[in-house]
């Protein structure tokens, strides 16, 4: 009968014990619509720029502090924003094609968090892996969060996911027609 009283208080205090120290693990998903990824490439000769729209995407925290994310990037929506009429028109379907992002078999891109650790209040270094026209690759980056946004900047290799046109790296002779190898993106989150 001791035992008895024993293991049910023990079950008593664990249940409890455990119903006030649950860990709490959320997911919390971005708002597409409010969110931006803008995209910067480089060339001998000056640069272009423009946007690019998320499909999907999450953040997930465990007790407020940043665990992982995913994100599902639209490639069929890559436009230029800082050009107009034929050069646009010109650039955007280079950048949808196969010398570049080959969109029609490639439509998304994605990006998984593998790592996040803290850098201090609201700063993280990611460590994640980025797939681009099939290929993956690991990504370092630093992530910023404020209340219920997020802002980063990350550099990519376009070489690394098979994106050579152009490429100084594999071209000799391009002279004034080389696009460097790599780009930027800067991510504004709201979720």
């Amino acid at each position: 009968m001791k035992n008895t009283i024993k293991t049910i208080t023990f079950t008593v205090i664990a249940i409890v014990t455990l119903s006030f120290t649950a860990v709490e693990t959320e997911k919390k998903e971005v708002k597409i619509e409010n969110s931006k990824v803008v995209w910067k490439g480089y060339k001998v000769t000056g640069s272009h720029e423009g946007t690019v729209n998320l499909k999907s995407g999450s953040l997930t925290f465990h007790n407020d502090k940043l665990t992982g994310g995913e994100f599902i990037i639209d490639m069929e929506t890559i436009v230029s924003t800082d050009l107009t009429g034929e050069y646009k028109e010109k650039l955007e379907g280079h950048l949808k094609s196969d010398d570049f992002f080959g969109v029609k078999n490639n439509p998304t891109a994605k990006l998984k968090f593998t790592d996040a650790k803290s850098k201090g209040k609201n700063s993280y270094t990611i460590t994640g892996d980025l797939t681009i026209k099939g290929k993956t690759n690991p990504v370092t980056f630093d992530i910023s969060i404020y209340g219920k946004k997020a802002t980063a900047a990350l550099k990519v290799d376009r070489t690394e996911y098979d994106v050579k046109y152009g490429s100084a790296s594999f071209f000799d002779g391009l002279k004034d027609k080389a696009i460097y190898d790599e780009f930027d993106l800067v991510v504004d989150l709201e979720f």
